[in-house]
């Protein structure tokens, strides 16, 4: 009698279809931890715009439309939002954030929003979700 030692064809299916199984329930979650994580970016230069405002403020008593005055670039570190400028003048000044490229799939928060008055807001599908 010979003894063989290995796996069977079923074997090995059966961990291939548990493989297969663990996978379909990782990767979306995996994709929406990204798609969450990556609005910090957008925070995090839309907080840096307002200090930069406030600083030209300062300096110019009006706030500017213009990034390139505050030394600040219309895409974020990440790339992953561009930065526009709504509104400013002298009275107070309101900047958006848009998503774009990987990020432009997250629908709960396609736009971000600050005020100098610090009011926050967003645009999608759930926007109480994004700050």
């Amino acid at each position: 009698m010979k003894n063989n030692n290995g796996f069977s064809l079923i074997e090995l299916m059966i961990v291939v279809a548990i493989i297969g199984i663990l996978s379909a329930i990782a990767i979306p979650s995996y994709k929406e931890y990204m798609t969450e994580s990556r609005r910090s970016d957008a925070k995090v230069g839309l907080s840096k715009i307002a200090d930069k405002q406030e600083r030209y403020y300062l300096q110019n008593n009006t706030y500017t439309t213009d990034l390139a005055a505050i030394a600040t670039n219309a895409t974020s570190d990440g790339g992953f939002y561009i930065f526009d400028v709504v509104s400013a003048n002298v009275s107070g000044f309101e900047v958006t954030a848009t998503a774009i490229g990987d990020q432009a799939s997250d629908t709960d928060c396609k736009t971000l929003s600050l005020t100098s008055t610090g009011l926050k807001s967003a645009t999608g599908d759930d926007p109480t979700s994004c700050w």
